[in-house]
């Protein structure tokens, strides 16, 4: 190569590199977040060099961001390919006349998608309990003098995080991940809006039932265009829901969403009761495997009558990424603890990712995880660690693909759609956003103006101003960096 095309290129790159400094150090002097934290970091990813950076190194709170993190190490210990079972059983005696001396059971592996009512190529809820009361009757049962039971051993009992925040975990974003869940663990209650400010409206109804439900509605009406400010109170395990805050005045039916109880149980009730209205007598007699087993009874040996699959691991990411669903990312997290040690639990899964990443070259140190979907408010993740970890993705072709494809598109898709319209970074940025109160992050790839590729990551905590605001103001920060 001319020795002067060589310099005018490393030139060029060295002045690219101090625009997009330049351009970062004057977001970091806006007065919005004068009090804030802020790591930003973004490495070339073939030359594996920092193009820009600021508290590179400091450890935010990363919200939904932390989703690229879950997702990306499930594809690489689990594989894309990889498939939830749920199976349906029983044990005990079945006579010739149908009489079944014993339990049905609804047995789970953690799938997250099951009669998911947003995923696409899986059963509807009734459809699924359709197929259920079939296969009942293809096995030759007709009468069960036993329990209907729903089994989720397959993981721990503690479904949500253990630092989840309780304004978080009646809500349906926190139902929580447990080794049975359905429907993604949530249920729709409908209330009819009250046409006077400060008067509450009236709840109505759940869809799909929840059996047992007690509910003490305390909202109030707000203005028109107030929005749902509603937030259900309530715990796993416990039937007992406080629904707290606003919703706005009008005449029609307002819908929000709850996280259910307990899945396992909400599953042997309504399978109960399908069995009931075809036929099929169990006595109403419902419980789950965690009951059975505090009541001293063991499993016996169980034959299966149906087996019902997910869809493949990567079609999971794809919506966990892009819609970003925290129920996905936190069974993605107990699957993998599973299949390193055995143990269905977040504590296993988080192990598994601390070793899975630091196998791979990355300093793990000061990288706080305590769930796989971003929830808690104790995660701590600096940009730099963001950026190397998307850096090693990009380098594995065994995860690169999938991993990609799932992230929301400038403009286009996901949290992303409304983003960089009409500029170069439409169809060009991909990215996971993560967002709580006071908490703004973005961590993703971009090819900049000099057509290298770029693993960047944004996290802003404790901003001043709007969090439309912040949007904008890193949405422009990203444009900078990109030319």
């Amino acid at each position: 190569m001319n020795k002067e095309i060589f310099l005018i290129i490393i030139f060029s790159i060295i002045l690219k590199n101090i625009q997009a400094q330049s351009t970062l150090n004057q977001f970091v002097q806006d007065p919005d977040v004068q009090h804030a934290g802020v790591s930003f970091c973004a490495i070339d990813i073939a030359a594996n060099r920092i193009v820009a950076e600021h508290n590179a190194d400091l450890s935010l709170i990363p919200a939904s961001s932390l989703k690229v993190v879950t997702t990306a190490t499930a594809l690489g210990i689990l594989g894309a390919d990889y498939r939830f079972e749920t199976r349906l059983e029983y044990n005990g005696q079945l006579s010739a006349d149908g009489t079944l001396r014993g339990n049905v059971y609804i047995t789970g592996t953690g799938d997250p998608t099951l009669a998911s009512p947003d995923m696409e190529g899986v059963k509807s809820f009734d459809a699924l309990m359709q197929n259920f009361v079939d296969a009942i009757k293809k096995a030759g049962i007709r009468r069960i003098e036993g329990f209907v039971v729903g089994d989720a051993s397959f993981y721990e009992t503690a479904a949500t995080g253990r630092t989840w925040i309780w304004e978080d975990m009646g809500n349906y974003y926190a139902g929580g991940a447990y080794g049975l869940n359905i429907h993604e663990n949530l249920y729709y209650m409908d209330f009819r809006l009250s046409p006077t400010l400060n008067q509450a409206p009236t709840f109505k109804t759940t869809r799909p039932e929840v059996p047992d439900l007690q509910v003490f509605n305390e909202l109030q009406s707000a203005g028109a265009k107030s929005g749902d400010n509603a937030y259900i109170f309530g715990s796993p395990y416990t039937r007992t829901r406080y629904i707290r805050g606003t919703l706005p005045i009008g005449a029609k039916t307002f819908t929000i969403k709850g996280s259910i109880p307990e899945p396992a149980y909400f599953v042997a009730h309504h399978l109960s009761e399908n069995l009931e209205k075809n036929g099929i007598y169990t006595g109403d007699c419902v419980t789950t495997q965690r009951l059975l087993l505090q009541k001293e009874k063991r499993n016996l040996s169980r034959k299966v009558i149906a087996t019902i699959q997910s869809p493949p691991l990567k079609k999971i990411v794809e919506r966990a990424n892009m819609k970003s669903v925290n129920l996905y990312c936190e069974s993605l997290l107990k699957a993998m603890g599973q299949r390193k040690s055995g143990k269905g639990t977040s504590t296993a899964g988080l192990e598994a990712i601390q070793d899975y990443w630091t196998e791979r070259g990355v300093n793990m140190k000061g990288c706080i995880m305590k769930d796989g979907s971003g929830l808690s408010p104790r995660n701590a993740v600096s940009a730099k660690h963001f950026a190397q970890i998307m850096r090693k993705i990009a380098k594995d072709p065994t995860v690169f693909d999938h991993f990609y494809d799932s992230l929301p598109v400038a403009a286009r898709s996901g949290s992303l759609s409304g983003m960089f319209k009409g500029t170069k970074a439409a169809g060009n940025l991909r990215a996971k956003s993560g967002y709580m109160e006071g908490v703004r992050s973005y961590t993703g790839y971009v090819k900049n103006a000099a057509g290298k590729d770029l693993a960047f990551s944004i996290i802003v905590n404790n901003y001043s101003g709007s969090s439309g605001d912040m949007r904008r103001k890193i949405e422009q920060l990203l444009l900078g960096i990109l030319d």
